[in-house]
């Protein structure tokens, strides 16, 4: 499944998703998989991909979730735990189907949720550390206020259209998510549980003026987690970092990894020693 030089499709649980490679296989190297904003896909990664797949030397892959780029669309309106579904139900399929060995979630604010709810979900092997850019483990009145703005912002300005140049189908792209966000039951949402069952490094990195949430998701991870944490606040930085602070982002990243492949040598190394010394 994993071919590099343009985009792919994968079929899962009957939903075709668009995917895009760089860099060495899951047999060669370590792999990092990216998990979009709420209205990212593959191709809103930008150059991010490419420039993190030659800073670490690992595989890059990232794919559009239903509803997203040019994968199929997804079914309105979404469950308002549709975060929990995409971790438990699809992302386990996709790690699968593109045949990750050792990897790394990488997830950017609804992908960040995500990811950190598969990594205390599952204690799956494969996963060596996961990477939350922005990420929400529950709501905050400013937060809401925002994503109240961009739903005037995409009925009165060009939002739409230009959204349309990334996703095929951006009604349902928006209403998927702006929909589910501003339901008055998702207030409640909160999935701070997961945090304790977190068993693998996590770096977390947040810009200092993300419109749609604050640093107190970063204190509820670093409080709640019993595995190693690194935090990363960047200034003069809003709800992207790897856009909008790209070359301190894409350091912390290649750093964060190269760490965890030190952590994995000397693994083997002691594997090994413990073998021949039996």
């Amino acid at each position: 499944m994993w071919q590099t030089g343009g985009r792919q499709d994968l079929v899962v649980n009957g939903t075709r998703l668009e995917y895009q490679c760089w860099g060495p296989s899951p047999d060669q190297a370590m792999s990092l998989v990216l998990l979009h904003e709420g209205l990212g896909s593959v191709s809103l990664w930008r150059g991010f991909p490419e420039a993190l797949a030659k800073a670490t030397g690992c595989g890059v892959l990232a794919y559009s979730r239903a509803g997203y780029g040019q994968s199929d669309p997804a079914t309105l309106p979404r469950p308002l735990d549709y975060m929990t579904r995409e971790a438990v139900e699809v992302l386990p399929r996709v790690l699968d189907q593109i045949g990750v060995q050792q990897g790394v979630l990488l997830g950017h604010s609804d992908g960040a949720s995500i990811a950190a709810i598969y990594a205390g979900t599952f204690q799956d092997r494969r996963i060596r550390g996961i990477c939350l850019f922005a990420p929400h483990f529950f709501t905050e009145p400013g937060g809401l206020a925002s994503i109240a703005e961009a739903k005037i912002a995409y009925e009165s300005t060009d939002l739409k259209s230009r959204m349309a140049r990334h996703h095929k189908d951006a009604e349902n792209t928006f209403r998927g998510w702006n929909d589910a966000w501003l339901d008055p039951e998702f207030v409640h949402w909160n999935i701070e549980d997961v945090i304790g069952y977190i068993r693998v490094p996590v770096l977390a990195i947040q810009g200092e003026q993300d419109q749609y949430g604050s640093l107190r998701q970063l204190d509820a991870l670093e409080n709640g987690l019993y595995s190693p944490f690194d935090r990363v606040v960047l200034e003069n930085c809003a709800h992207a970092p790897h856009l909008d602070q790209a070359d301190a982002t894409l350091d912390a990243v290649a750093e964060f990894v190269a760490r965890l492949k030190r952590i994995e040598a000397a693994r083997v190394d002691m594997h090994e020693y413990l073998h021949n010394n039996a």
